[in-house]
């Protein structure tokens, strides 16, 4: 029996207007009712409080796409996750596959994130996958292995009883090839097997989600794999009635 909540977390990315948002939120408040996973949506910054605006009081939890290092001072530009705990924000997404591949963002900086979101009280969902080249090279077990030990290395193993981590197969988007629920598992049993090694209990308890199209004909494969917690959910996040039915695929 796992004994973790199932969440499901729309990444939104860089869409929308602040009609659109508003709009789309409202239609998950509307239909979440039957829904029994944990549900949350992460606008981008300049969208939070519409959002927040529409879903308080509701089942939907609120979060945000990314954050700062720093808690404050001369960093122009930035967004601290204390700013985003002011809004409601329970989870901050760090380590997204594009903010690695376009940004810069390397295990450490990923790492320092991480612990700045729990430094602001909130949960960090922490992003860990591999390319393409890195798949096919059958060097995915140790590049997945270093962007967990990084982070460990920050936090600390018991840190992790306050995280969640999503696996983003980077080699699964966008290339034509798909991850099977079985490819998913595989990946998301080595991640909990290899924080058991540091402290079983926590590896029991923490959420391991899977961030590869996830979609409304795949999700209840996907979701009934027995270390699959849910999904970090892309494209399928801006149509409410796709979401929903992920949703309810994980409930």
């Amino acid at each position: 029996m796992n004994p973790r909540q199932p969440l499901v977390a729309g990444n939104w990315k860089l869409n929308g207007s602040r009609s659109s948002v508003k709009a789309l939120a409202t239609a998950l408040v509307d239909g979440v009712s039957d829904v029994t996973c944990d549900v949350l949506v992460c606008p981008s910054f300049v969208h939070i409080q519409d959002v927040q605006s529409v879903v308080a009081n509701s089942a939907i939890k609120l979060g945000s796409q990314n954050c700062s290092m720093q808690s404050s001072g001369a960093f122009t530009g930035e967004v601290a996750a204390e700013m985003l705990q002011e809004f409601s924000c329970s989870h901050i997404i760090v380590g997204h596959s594009e903010r690695r591949q376009l940004f810069g963002e390397s295990d450490s900086i990923v790492a320092k994130k991480a612990a700045a979101v729990q430094n602001a009280g909130l949960i960090p969902i922490i992003c860990i996958g591999e390319t393409l080249e890195e798949r096919e090279a059958g060097n995915w077990q140790s590049v997945m292995s270093a962007q967990l030990d990084a982070v460990t290395a920050v936090i600390g193993i018991d840190g992790f009883a306050n995280a969640v981590i999503a696996y983003e197969p980077v080699w699964a988007i966008g290339t034509g090839k798909s991850a099977s629920s079985e490819q998913a598992q595989e990946v998301h049993a080595m991640l909990r097997s290899k924080l058991a090694e540091l402290n079983s209990s926590v590896a029991a308890g923490v959420k391991i989600l899977y961030g590869g199209s996830v979609k409304p004909a795949n999700a209840k494969e996907l979701f009934s794999q027995p270390d699959i917690d849910g999904g970090l959910i892309g494209g399928a996040a801006l149509n409410a009635d796709d979401f929903l039915a992920i949703c309810r695929a994980a409930g």
